[in-house]
């Protein structure tokens, strides 16, 4: 018997249109998995009451808006008004908001049903999701292993049959990272691509809101509908036909692709590609040649990044409104990251943006011959739970960097990047690759995201998705 969470997004949205399926009993469906899988840390607040009656007065309006009664939720660091929003950090632990942050308003525009907050790591800072206020998301498919972070919780609601989708964020890798850890699809968009969460709410231009789903053409769908939200709604198309969707329908055709499993930490860290990662990556790359497309080495040669990066990923921390007594109640790594970014000089922070944008400038020059740019997605499989704690912050910064060295950069390039799973290791568990596209350029990543997913054929789940 097929159960709501079989459903795809797409499969979910007509459903719901067509009265196959109601608001209240798809609701009733998420909250009730959300509760019995509790252990895999995938929330940091669900909200049942203030859910349901929202699905029950959405079933008497009927439908309106491209996400209609589709369950979904916040990260927690995105405000929801009158429910706690903690950022991850004990310094918040009793901040209820009483103002909505834009997001949550346009996604309730848009007819979505908020079932909660899905957990972060402190204030997004670090690619891991293990905050100390409470548990650790986990990986669905190895429950001793870490999720990544920072939109862990949110990729493992959706690896875990928890979301149909969700909302996430990504500054340095923040969407990809727990989504190839836990084999879902995570899209982070160009800068500039989205009217909330469109890389221009700080100076540094790296954080981005996409979609976190388990398929690509879910993925386009998502993407849609953020792409149509309040203030500067666009869309027209009828919900599950928009551009992104169908562009994730559409086989792309004799495409050039630069490959590369370059990354720009090589000469700064200790960055080794594991066996199962470049067997991803191997494997992707025969099946593009196969489709008929130019594949060729990227010979991406990039330089003076880390230096930057260090001063952006500080600065980031700089701006977060913590007092002296706030200091002394988060994480190790969150005040000294603030501590050294209050430091920063002038000087500094204006030659760190400059230097990034120079690297943007370079970095699209460089990828310019190609469609798109093939890397792999993690260097490593999923680290165990812990396995950052105990180090200095200078240590576990260069842990996450040999971990994931292929992701931040596309942040301060403000390129779009797709990662999906493409192989399985010996266990069973996925494991992906990225796919970097033109600025704009998400459509054409979709095409080939869904030409890849269709050669793989379909992945089993996690053994959560039972439960």
């Amino acid at each position: 018997m097929t159960r709501p969470h079989d459903l795809s997004l797409v499969a979910q949205v007509a459903a719901l249109r067509e009265g196959a399926i109601g608001p209240v009993e798809l609701t009733s469906h998420y909250l009730d998995r959300i509760s019995r899988l509790a252990e895999l840390g995938a929330f940091a607040e669900v909200t049942p009451d203030a859910a349901l009656a929202r699905a029950a007065s959405l079933a008497e309006a009927g439908p309106e808006g491209s996400l209609w009664a589709v369950p979904s939720a916040e990260k927690d660091l995105v405000a929801r008004a009158d429910v706690a929003t903690r950022y991850g950090s004990r310094a918040r632990a009793a901040h209820v908001p009483s103002v909505s942050d834009p997001l949550a308003e346009a996604m309730d525009a848009a007819g979505a049903i908020s079932l909660g907050k899905t957990s972060t790591s402190e204030f997004g800072l670090t690619g891991f999701t293990e905050p100390l206020i409470h548990a650790p998301a986990r990986d669905p498919w190895r429950p001793s292993a870490g999720a990544g972070g920072s939109s862990g919780g949110a990729a493992v609601a959706v690896a875990a049959g928890l979301l149909p989708a969700a909302v996430g964020s990504d500054g340095g890798g923040s969407i990809r990272i727990p989504s190839a850890t836990v084999g879902v699809v995570g899209l982070k968009p160009s800068r500039g691509r989205l009217p909330i969460g469109s890389g221009f709410d700080s100076p540094d231009g790296l954080s981005v809101t996409g979609p976190i789903a388990r398929t690509v053409e879910d993925a386009g769908l998502l993407l849609d509908a953020l792409v149509g939200l309040a203030p500067f709604p666009y869309a027209t198309a009828a919900p599950g036909h928009g551009p992104f969707v169908e562009a994730a329908r559409r086989p792309a055709a004799g495409l050039r692709i630069g490959v590369t499993t370059v990354s720009p930490w090589d000469d700064d860290e200790n960055i080794t590609l594991d066996p199962d990662a470049r067997v991803a990556f191997d494997t992707a790359t025969a099946w593009l040649s196969d489709a008929g497309h130019a594949v060729a080495d990227a010979d991406w040669h990039p330089v003076g990044y880390p230096a930057l990066f260090r001063v952006l990923w500080r600065a980031s921390a700089a701006r977060i409104p913590l007092t002296t007594h706030d200091l002394t109640l988060v994480e190790p790594l969150t005040a000294w990251l603030v501590r050294e970014g209050r430091a920063l000089t002038a000087p500094d922070l204006l030659g760190g943006l400059t230097e990034a944008r120079a690297f943007e400038r370079r970095t699209i020059a460089d990828f310019a011959a190609f469609d798109a740019v093939l890397t792999p997605a993690l260097a490593q499989s999923p680290r165990p739970v812990g396995w950052y704690a105990g180090y200095d912050p200078e240590r576990t910064f260069a842990m996450q960097v040999e971990y994931a060295p292929y992701s931040s950069f596309v942040n301060v390039a403000g390129l779009p990047a797709l990662t999906l799973p493409v192989t399985r290791d010996a266990e069973g568990h996925p494991v992906s690759v990225q796919l970097i596209g033109r600025p704009g350029g998400e459509a054409m990543l979709l095409a080939l995201g869904a030409e890849l997913e269709a050669r793989r054929g379909p992945l089993p789940h996690p053994p959560a998705w039972d439960a």
